[in-house]
């Protein structure tokens, strides 16, 4: 085996792919992307130095392919094999593979990431490290008569946790005895089911603790060390949502024994390269216990990167080459805070249901020294079933944690996609929401905020309005091309005209109605007075540097943007976004009580002439509907007459301002 590496082989996908890789090409290493013909066109493939299909999108028969994965990096010359995390990476029998062939495993060897595989081995071998533990039973007997005993001993309520699960799977809060038998079973099963793996163990269940996690680095010579803490406690459905460094309102000397702590659970397994130790806090007594470690590179790495400086990847792979750790732990600072929020294609208000569809539009934030943007998308990309739903990380830094939710707030408000629907909207209520700016933080948060996190932002009204705006700027209303008059472009419409342009908003399959009219145009800034349901409300917009518009209403400072694909608009409005469908008539259409020519608002199909020549009619009355942008209009009669003449008939194709109906009145007659 060579004694440096030259070629990383990364054995996975993604986003977490094409950030191994950067680290891997800065150091002038040759990169091997793997990957199932669902990927075949993924960002990741085509920045690899090489490529190898291992298989068909099941993961079963591609990622997790271990002897496809070691045959790739013996084909393409590659001396090294980095997991990522998720699919191998915490696999033994990859590791273990690695050796046998004659390749460098970047990350722990076998024997650690076997020692924290079970959950109840991982607690006996941490309390034997004077490791704290929450009080439970991690034992080998699992009759349902000792679970009930030990149940008892320990008090309700208590957690049942499958012994080697993970991601919430095989977990149950039990709060009472009488409760217990039936979730066991209920347990057990689906640890059967997850993990192939039926055993359990029991936990004191903590009402409102923290998740609380420390970075660890251990060289190949037995030195370790610990890069800080990170906060993890807003999740759903046990998965994170936001992480953040360091950990806030912790006390220093808590947060140096929990570092302590977690170098102690390292050296207890004989631990190798980057890991991350988890444990409840309570914030009340400051007590923290250990939970698991992870025995790989963490999904919120960014978050620890960003306050100290190092690029963790690049230490996994300079220990894999048998390099020492250069410092002494008061070596190691931190500065500023660091925020990251997952962008899952998920859709939060149903469920956080998982979506795929086309990403027809994708606009990340730029990247800049407070915003980092890992992704693994593209433009124009299908996001299939076949893989976790998350796109990507964006991750913001302030010199305060104020300073570090703000600039995720506003990166969040420039993430937007057309096509499928992502968390971005929920993830902004979370990091608005008083409680999260104050730091008061538990794992529970999003179960203890449900009803307050399930409310959109934005009214209905609101949406209509900001629908509207965004149409005229998405139709060029708002620009003066050449210098000439942006009220031309309204055909004939003039500010200051007391008549007012109608339109019709298709959202959410409702249809809604109202009435606008341009108030003032300046120079990047104007003014637009909507009426809706005989309510009137001013929007005032300016154009931003980048294109998109700041809109004030109702007191709030809105960044309107919107993307067109046919017929539709996507609009995003902070980082909340809606399709909708908006019928402007390039016309006024004649309703005033003296209109005697009934005119087509806009180029349609006719589909129904409701009237005959020579019938008398009443104001209001329907005379004709048509289509137009696959919404229907009705021309209706402005006042009690005569039909004089029907110029159209059911199915012509009409052009705006064309008259459809000739009306005559009572006093013309």
């Amino acid at each position: 085996m060579s004694n440096t590496i030259t070629s990383v082989l990364v054995a996975n996908r993604g986003e977490i792919a094409r950030r191994i890789f950067r680290t891997a090409e800065a150091m002038g290493l040759n990169t091997v992307a793997v990957y199932s013909e669902a990927d075949a066109a993924a960002p990741f493939v085509q920045e690899a130095d090489r490529t190898v299909c291992i298989g068909p999108a099941e993961a079963a028969k591609s990622y997790l392919d271990i002897s496809k994965i070691i045959a790739a990096a013996r084909d393409q010359g590659a001396d090294a094999i980095h997991p990522g995390y998720g699919f191998l990476s915490e696999n033994t029998e990859l590791a273990a593979a690695c050796e046998q062939a004659g390749l460098k495993f970047i990350g722990p060897p076998a024997s650690a990431i076997a020692a924290m595989g079970s959950k109840s081995a991982a607690k006996a071998l941490m309390e034997e490290a004077g490791v704290p533990l929450v009080l439970g039973y991690h034992g080998d007997d699992q009759s349902l008569e000792v679970f009930q005993q030990e149940a008892d001993r320990i008090g309700y309520p208590l957690l049942i946790k499958a012994s080697a699960g993970g991601g919430g799977k095989g977990m149950r809060v039990v709060r009472s005895s009488g409760e217990l038998k039936e979730q066991v079973e209920a347990a057990q099963r689906e640890a059967q089911s997850s993990f192939g793996d039926p055993r359990l163990l029991l936990e004191r269940y903590l009402e409102t603790p923290r998740h609380v996690e420390v970075q660890v680095l251990f060289d190949q010579h037995g030195k370790g060390l610990y890069l800080f803490d990170r906060d993890c406690s807003v999740q759903r459905r046990h998965q994170k949502i936001i992480e953040e460094a360091p950990a806030p309102g912790i006390p220093d000397e808590v947060r140096r024994a929990m570092g302590e702590a977690a170098v102690r659970c390292g050296e207890a397994i004989g631990y190798v390269s980057a890991g991350t130790v988890e444990f409840l806090y309570e914030p009340e007594t400051h007590e923290f216990f250990f939970m698991e470690m992870n025995t790989r590179l963490q999904v919120e790495h960014p978050v620890t990167e960003m306050i100290t400086g190092l690029d963790l990847v690049e230490w996994q792979i300079r220990i894999a080459n048998g390099e020492s750790l250069p410092w002494q732990q008061s070596d190691l600072t931190w500065q500023g805070h660091a925020m990251e929020a997952r962008i899952y294609a998920e859709d939060p208000d149903n469920g956080f249901l998982p979506q795929t569809g086309r990403l027809h539009t994708l606009r990340e934030p730029e990247q800049s020294e407070t915003v980092r943007v890992d992704s693994g998308v593209r433009q124009g990309m299908t996001i299939t079933p076949w893989y976790d739903p998350m796109l990507a990380k964006v991750i913001a830094m302030g010199e305060t944690r104020g300073q570090a939710r703000a600039n995720l707030i506003d990166a969040l408000n420039r993430y937007h996609t057309d096509g499928v629907v992502l968390n971005t909207d929920y993830v902004s209520r979370v990091l608005a929401h008083k409680d999260f700016a104050d730091a008061n933080l538990t794992t529970r948060f999003v179960e203890i905020h449900e009803d307050e996190l399930s409310q959109p932002r934005f009214s209905s009204r609101t949406r209509q309005c900001l629908s509207l705006v965004a149409w005229l700027d998405q139709n060029g209303t708002f620009t003066t091309p050449d210098g000439r008059d942006p009220w031309k472009r309204l055909m004939g419409f003039r500010v200051g005209n007391s008549h007012w342009q109608p339109f019709e908003l298709d959202r959410d399959g409702e249809r809604y109605h109202g009435h606008y009219q341009l108030m003032r145009f300046e120079q990047n800034q104007g003014s637009v007075s909507v009426r809706l349901e005989d309510e009137e409300t001013t929007v005032r917009w300016s154009r931003l540097e980048d294109g998109a518009l700041e809109v004030r209403m109702g007191g709030a400072r809105i960044r309107l943007d919107s993307a067109g694909r046919g017929d539709e608009l996507t609009v995003f409005a902070d980082a909340a976004s809606w399709p909708v469908r908006v019928n402007h008539p390039e016309v006024a259409q004649g309703d005033a009580v003296s209109d005697t020519e009934l005119t087509a608002p806009m180029h349609g199909r006719v589909t129904a002439v409701l009237c005959k020549p020579g019938e008398k009619v009443v104001a209001g009355q329907a005379l004709l509907t048509m289509e137009a942008m696959k919404m229907e209009h009705t021309l209706k009669a402005g006042f009690d007459g005569t039909v004089e003449a029907v110029h159209c008939e059911t199915g012509s194709n009409v052009e705006a301002s064309q008259v459809l109906i000739t009306l005559e009145s009572p006093e013309d007659s």
